[in-house]
C-alpha cells in the first residue's frame, strides 16, 4: 500500500465467546473523532455462526473494499478464561478423579478443547491471508489483548504489509489511517518484501483525549451493537498498572504508569448507555478499578459524577481496597456497586510471595468498612490463586480461616470463593521463577499444542495440587444436590482434610490426596 491516507477501515473482531467488543469500539470512535471523513465498519465474527464466518468476511471484503482491514484478537491460549470450555474441570478430572470413566471423558474433552484452539488459531491466520488475496493493495492491521502478548510471534505468521499493534490502539490506528509515514505506539511491521521491524513505544496514549463514546455513530457502523445491550457493557476509566503481581501482564501491555480518563466523560458515557440504550450492567474494564491512592481519588470523582446524574446501573470491576474510606464505601454502594471482586489470599506470606503489594490486615479492615457502610446482600467474590508458588498447608489453612471470617461478616451465602490457578504467562516473574526451578524448560513454547505442557502452564503441582483437585471434584459432585456454591464446598473439604492431617501427625501433606480418594 502506498503511503497515502486511507479512506475506509473494516474492523473484524475475531471469534470468541459473546462479550462486548469494547476495545474495537474505543478505537473506531477515536478514529472517527480525529478523522471524521473516514468510512468505518465493524464486523463481529463472534456473532456469526462458525460455518458462515469465512463467507461473511469475504462478502464484507468484496463489498466494502476497505483500504485497511483491522483484526482484533482477544484470546490465544487454551487455558485462558472461557465460559464455553471448562478447561479447569477437564484438568481436574484427568489428574485427580478416581473414576476411570471421568478420566476418559476428560481426555475426550481435552482433545476437543485443544482441537478447537488449534482450529481457531489457524482460521484466524487463514482470514488474514484471505484479506490479503481479496484486497492485495490494502493494509492489514492486527491488535487486541492476545496480540499484545505474542506480537513477535504473530507478525511472523502474518501476510506482507501487516502492522501488529501492541497495547494502545487509538493513536497507532490514527497514524496508520494517515498513511503510516509517522507510526505511533508500539508496533511490529512485516513489509511488502517480508522483512520485519519493531518500533518500541516511546510514549503512551493520553487518555484525557478519550471522550465519551459517540454511541449513535457506533450503532451506525456496527449493526450488531444492539445485540450486546441486554448484557454487561465494558467501560474503561484508566490504563496502566504500577504493581508487579507475579502472574500478571497488565503492566507490560498497558505500561506501569496509570493514565486516567476525565471522570465527567466516563460518567457521560455510562449515562448515554443507561438512558438512551437501556443498559443496566456496567463492568469497569481497567486492570483494577481502584488501586493506588491517586486512582482511588479518581474513582471517587467518577462515582460523584454518577451519583449527580442519578444513574440506574449496577457496576462491577476488579478492586483493591488499600485506600478505602467510609465515605468512599458509601458512595460505592449508593452508585450501584453490585459486587466486590478482588484477588484474595489469606496470608501475608502469600501476598508477599505473589508481590501483590498490599497489607492483608488493611484489606480485612476494608471489608469491615464495606459492611459497616451500606452492604446489604451484594456478593463478595474472592478470586483465590490457590497453590501458587510458595503456598503451603499452613498458608492454605490461613486462607480458609480468613474466608470463614468473611462468612461471619457478610453472611455465608454472600461470599463466593472462586477457585483458580495461576496461568503461567510469558515474561512474568512467576514464569522466570518456574524456569529457574526447573518446572519449565528454558525456551519452552507458551503457545504449544502439547496437552501435557498446557496442563503445566495451569500451575497446580504436588503436594497440595492433588488435595485441592480432589476437593474441587468432590465439591462439584455435591454442589447441585446441596444447593450450594462449589467454591464454598471446596473450602470446607480442604478444611476437613487439613484438620485430618493435623490430627494424624506426622502424616505429610502428600498423604492427603489418597485420603480424599478413599472418601
Amino acid at each position: 500500500m502506498t503511503p497515502s491516507a486511507a479512506r475506509s477501515v473494516l474492523y473484524v473482531r475475531l471469534p470468541c465467546w459473546k462479550i462486548y467488543p469494547g476495545g474495537v469500539v474505543y478505537v473506531a470512535d477515536h478514529v472517527h473523532k480525529q478523522r471524521p471523513d473516514i468510512s468505518q465498519r465493524i464486523l463481529d465474527l463472534a456473532l456469526v455462526a462458525p460455518a458462515q464466518r469465512e463467507t461473511v468476511l469475504q462478502e464484507h471484503l468484496r463489498r466494502l473494499r476497505p483500504d485497511i482491514v483491522a483484526f482484533s484478537w482477544r484470546n490465544m491460549q487454551s487455558f485462558g478464561p472461557h465460559p464455553e470450555d471448562d478447561a479447569l474441570g477437564v484438568v481436574m478430572n484427568y489428574d485427580h478423579s478416581g473414576s476411570l470413566r471421568r478420566r476418559l471423558i476428560a481426555v475426550r474433552d481435552a482433545v476437543r478443547i485443544i482441537g478447537r484452539y488449534v482450529a481457531d488459531r489457524r482460521a484466524n491466520f487463514r482470514w488474514f491471508r484471505l484479506a490479503r488475496r481479496t484486497l492485495p493493495d490494502s493494509r492489514i492491521v492486527v491488535g487486541g489483548g492476545a496480540v499484545s502478548i505474542f506480537a513477535a510471534w504473530v507478525v511472523r505468521h502474518c501476510p506482507t504489509d501487516t502492522v501488529v499493534v501492541v497495547g494502545d490502539g487509538e493513536a497507532a490506528m490514527v497514524s496508520i489511517v494517515d498513511g503510516f509515514t509517522a507510526p505511533m505506539g508500539e508496533i511490529w511491521y512485516k513489509d511488502e518484501s517480508g522483512g520485519i521491524t519493531h518500533r518500541d513505544r516511546t510514549g503512551t496514549f493520553d487518555l484525557r483525549r478519550l471522550t465519551a463514546v459517540d454511541f449513535p455513530y457506533i450503532a451506525s457502523i456496527f449493526p450488531n451493537f444492539t445485540d450486546y445491550l441486554g448484557g454487561t457493557i465494558g467501560v474503561h476509566t484508566k490504563r496502566g498498572c504500577p504493581f508487579q503481581c507475579h502472574f500478571c501482564l497488565y503492566n507490560q501491555i498497558e505500561g506501569h504508569r496509570q493514565r486516567y480518563r476525565e471522570p465527567a466523560e466516563v460518567a457521560r458515557e455510562i449515562e448515554t448507555l443507561n438512558r438512551d440504550h437501556g443498559v443496566r450492567e456496567i463492568w469497569f474494564t481497567d486492570a483494577q478499578f481502584c488501586s493506588t491512592q491517586k486512582s482511588t481519588r479518581h474513582v471517587e470523582q467518577i462515582l460523584d459524577e454518577m451519583l449527580a446524574r442519578r444513574l440506574d446501573v449496577t457496576w462491577h470491576g476488579y478492586l483493591r481496597l488499600n485506600h478505602l474510606t467510609p465515605a468512599l464505601a458509601r458512595k460505592m454502594w449508593a452508585s450501584g456497586m453490585g459486587s466486590v471482586d478482588l484477588s484474595f489470599t489469606g496470608s501475608q506470606e502469600m501476598v508477599d510471595c505473589l508481590t501483590l503489594g498490599y497489607s492483608l490486615a488493611q484489606q480485612m479492615d476494608a471489608f469491615r468498612m464495606l459492611k459497616a457502610n451500606g452492604h446489604t446482600d451484594q456478593k463478595i467474590k474472592l478470586y483465590l490463586p490457590l497453590n501458587a508458588p510458595g503456598e503451603t498447608a499452613r498458608t492454605l489453612r490461613m486462607t480458609i480461616d480468613r474466608i470463614e471470617e468473611l462468612y461471619a461478616l457478610f453472611g455465608r451465602d454472600n461470599v463466593l470463593p472462586f477457585i483458580f490457578f495461576i496461568g503461567v504467562q510469558p515474561g512474568t516473574p512467576v514464569e522466570k521463577l518456574l524456569i529457574s526451578q526447573g518446572y519449565l524448560k528454558p525456551g519452552y513454547n507458551p503457545l504449544t499444542w502439547n496437552p501435557f505442557l498446557i496442563k503445566r502452564l495451569l500451575y497446580n503441582p504436588p503436594p497440595l495440587g492433588p488435595m485441592i483437585g480432589r476437593a474441587y471434584l468432590e465439591a462439584s459432585a455435591r454442589a447441585g444436590s446441596a444447593g450450594d456454591y462449589v467454591g464454598r464446598i471446596t473450602m470446607e473439604i480442604l478444611r476437613r482434610e487439613l484438620d485430618r492431617v493435623e490430627v494424624d501427625k506426622p502424616a505429610p501433606v502428600e498423604a492427603i490426596a489418597p485420603a480424599i480418594a478413599a472418601e
